[in-house]
């Protein structure tokens, strides 16, 4: 199973940006996935979740300003930016908990390698 994020890049404060995060791989089910983001010398913080049933959960920072989604078809979750500010400047990773034809009953917690986003001021 991989987990595959694209979309980040380089924006100007105030602008938008689309993240993509595609899961592939022998899947039986995904349960929560979500969006995490790490910016240099900062811990690892949640961004925003979202269940199977599409109830969403978005760190206080982003409210109102992020909307994650997701296409269970295609085992994929996306993160749509929106006025971006230059705190938002982090490396964000997708992570989703999948059920695999091999481990059947069990969910294990995947990471992506994450994409960069950049936001000037």
């Amino acid at each position: 199973v991989q987990l595959q994020a694209s979309g980040g890049g380089l924006v100007q404060a105030g602008g938008s940006l689309r993240v993509s995060c595609a899961a592939s791989g022998s899947i039986l089910s995904i349960n929560n996935m979500g969006w995490y983001r790490q910016a240099p010398g900062n811990q690892r913080e949640m961004v925003a979740e979202i269940t199977s049933g599409g109830t969403t959960t978005y760190a206080d920072p982003v409210k109102g300003r992020f909307t994650i989604s997701r296409d269970n078809t295609r085992n994929m979750a996306y993160l749509q930016m929106n006025s971006l500010k230059p705190e938002d400047t982090a490396v964000y990773y997708c992570n989703a908990d999948i059920q695999t034809y091999s481990l059947r009953g069990f969910y294990r917690d995947y990471w992506g390698r994450g994409t960069l986003v950049t936001v000037s001021s």
